[in-house]
């Protein structure tokens, strides 16, 4: 099984780096494959709890490199909960990557486990008989402290429904649920790789040196 790892963090660094020099990203260090992902970017100053600045994947399978380079720069500038990430925000970030597998299908919408697992759910919104899904990967719930409860009733407002949430309606929403492994590097990591790798730091337009 192909694991999130350091150089896909890396190599979604030197996406965004390339996005603010206009330059072509160099060639990724790990091999393709086919697997559902997700970048997800936050921003922490002067040593701040982390803050979401974009999430962005797919649960459907892609192919690796393409993936991360499109969800890299997706999730950085098009996530339309934030504004666009400015390069002068670099030296401020860290990025995740994460690599979702075993796909089930719950027996019910509380036959899962906080912390290991992320869910897909799906259900009829009862005052337009309309189809909403949402998702959140598994570390939200363990991160939010949120109850197994709490986490398909945000997850059920993430999908849009505004209306009374019930124990009835709860009971008809379907969950899949699914696992992944991530990788999570600083800033601050990703330029001493890549002056260890490459024998200098990344210059990047709109960052100062020294970052």
């Amino acid at each position: 099984m192909v694991s999130a790892n350091r150089e896909m963090a890396v190599y979604c660094f030197d996406t965004l780096v390339a996005h603010y020099n206009c330059e072509e990203t160099p060639p990724p260090a790990f091999d393709e494959g086919q697997h559902p992902l997700f970048v997800t970017w936050k921003k922490a100053i002067n040593g701040t709890e982390p803050r979401l600045r974009g999430c962005i994947g797919t649960l459907e399978a892609r192919a690796l490199i393409t993936g991360f380079r499109d969800y890299a720069l997706t999730s950085a500038l098009k996530d339309r909960r934030f504004p666009p990430i400015q390069a002068k925000e670099l030296p401020h970030l860290e990025c995740t990557v994460s690599i979702l597998t075993d796909y089930e299908v719950a027996i019910h919408y509380l036959d899962w486990e906080v912390g290991k697992h992320g869910l897909i759910i799906e259900f009829t919104d009862p005052d337009y008989n309309s189809r909403r899904s949402a998702t959140y990967l598994p570390e939200v719930a363990a991160h939010e402290g949120w109850t197994k409860v709490e986490t398909i009733d945000s997850l059920m407002r993430k999908a849009g429904f505004n209306g009374s949430i019930t124990e009835s309606l709860r009971r008809r929403v379907r969950v899949t649920r699914y696992q992944s492994t991530l990788y999570t590097m600083h800033y601050s990591d990703y330029v001493a790789y890549v002056k260890r790798i490459r024998g200098s730091p990344p210059a990047v337009n709109g960052v100062k040196p020294g970052y």
